[in-house]
């Protein structure tokens, strides 16, 4: 187990697991997918294999944003952030560009409603 030392709070924390959180693009149905893992890459395979039931009808995914995180309190709160109202506004900021590559409609202009499921 690898420890660092929090001088602030006088506590050793466990630095070895990492948290994630990330954004899926289903390419099925134009929308978004937050999630949260401690496994990034087995969690990507469980949404492309369809065993996860939230996102099992909406495939094909293309893997669009993550986060990394050390503390897993962290993680889960962002993930919870960006489902929020502000947060999906931060993410119109954040990922400007990657929505204007993938949301194109036919007539050029991006699709502004993106669905967050």
């Amino acid at each position: 187990m690898k420890e660092t030392f929090d001088s602030s709070s006088r506590v050793r924390r466990d630095v070895s697991t990492k948290y994630y959180v990330y954004i899926l693009y289903s390419l099925k149905d134009k929308g978004l997918y937050i999630g949260f893992t401690a496994d990034l890459k087995n969690r990507l395979q469980e949404h492309a294999k369809g065993q996860s039931i939230a996102t099992k009808l909406r495939r094909p995914f293309k893997l669009i944003h993550y986060e990394y995180f050390v503390d897993k309190a962290d993680a889960k709160a962002r993930e919870e952030f960006l489902k929020s109202g502000y947060g999906r506004q931060q993410l119109d900021q954040i990922l400007k560009r990657t929505f204007e590559k993938y949301l194109k409609t036919s007539s050029g202009f991006a699709f502004r409603n993106k669905r967050l499921i």
